[in-house]
């Protein structure tokens, strides 16, 4: 959608700069954490744009909920992956949609940017959320992570390549997504065992020590289906009944947890401010460039979350500013 209306406006002075906007601010994104929220507003008059660069690991479902005030009024959303000095398109959001997501498949840095149309004054809210790719592999609520990736295993000389996931004994070991079963065993360091191979993705879940298989090879499954029950067959005779869940790929094993993990937070709300006027400093800032912003110095507020503005500076130049740096005029 983003490329379309540029095609539309690209030919006139106002479009191309609304064009470079676009590019530039993809080499000057803030900075954020996830999971985040704002509430921002684009002021009408001069083209403009933001970008937010964040850290996603593979497994993980950014979900993103944009929604703006104005009903009629369209903020282009795309999402890039930053490849070295390149930013690779991945997702464009229908401009209609309010909600839009992708699962990670590579650990990285991203960006997502939005730019409202020429000549629109435009108020958003955006939220972002970090999701599982995957459903969690044991049934009911009280089934718990209590082992991680990497642990220490045989007093060191193996590490744990996957997660265990403590329930009671006959609770049921789900499947976290669809796919066929293409091994089921009994025997070695993992008992009783169930490899299902996920439909359209290109890895395997691993399921081991279970008390009971409910499955056959070949047989194809639903996400939530029950594969088994938990028990603690193999190594695991001495310990709590638990799932030991893996995830192997082509290269080995992964770390299941940003797959699985239903430990989730919500981003701080933004703060009541209004965004419709402008800032004056009332104390000097530094920017990137280390160049001081003088006292008095008027800003035009884009954004503001729990804790900052994110302003343009009289040279064009995005900053985020302390609440307490400013006041409102």
């Amino acid at each position: 959608p983003h490329e379309e209306y540029a095609k539309k406006v690209e030919d006139n002075t106002v479009g191309k700069q609304w064009l470079t906007v676009s590019k530039t601010v993809l080499k000057t994104p803030q900075l954020i954490q996830l999971p985040y929220s704002l509430k921002g507003q684009f002021p009408g008059g001069k083209a403009r744009a933001l970008a937010f660069s964040f850290t996603a690991r593979r497994g993980e479902r950014i979900n993103f909920d944009l929604a703006e005030k104005i009903s009629g009024t369209i903020i282009y959303a795309d999402i890039f992956k930053i490849n070295g000095e390149s930013e690779d398109h991945i997702l464009a959001a229908a401009p209609e949609n309010t909600l839009f997501g992708f699962d990670v498949n590579e650990t990285g840095q991203y960006i997502l940017r939005v730019q409202p149309e020429l000549e629109t004054a435009v108020g958003y809210t955006l939220a972002i959320s970090v999701a599982p790719s995957l459903g969690f592999p044991v049934a009911g609520n009280k089934a718990r992570v209590g082992s991680v990736w990497g642990d220490s295993r045989d007093n060191g000389k193996r590490s744990h390549e996957g997660i265990d996931i403590f329930a009671a004994r006959l609770t049921p070991a789900i499947a976290a997504a669809d796919g066929i079963i293409s091994s089921v065993k009994d025997g070695g360091l993992g008992g009783k065992t169930i490899h299902l191979r996920v439909t359209d993705r290109p890895f395997s879940l691993y399921y081991a020590h279970l008390d009971r298989q409910l499955v056959e090879e070949g047989q194809q499954v639903k996400k939530g289906d029950t594969l088994g029950l938990v028990g603690s067959t193999g190594n695991a005779a001495a310990t709590s009944p638990h799932l030991h869940f893996g995830i192997y790929t082509y290269g080995g094993a992964i770390d299941p947890l940003p797959f699985v993990n239903k430990i989730m937070k919500t981003g701080p709300a933004p703060v009541t401010k209004e965004l419709t006027g402008r800032l004056q400093l009332t104390k000097p800032l530094k920017t990137k460039t280390n160049e001081t912003i003088a006292i008095n110095t008027v800003l035009v507020p884009l954004a503001v979350t729990a804790d900052n503005y994110i302003a343009e500076l009289p040279s064009g130049e995005l900053m985020l500013v302390p609440l307490k740096s400013v006041k409102a005029v």
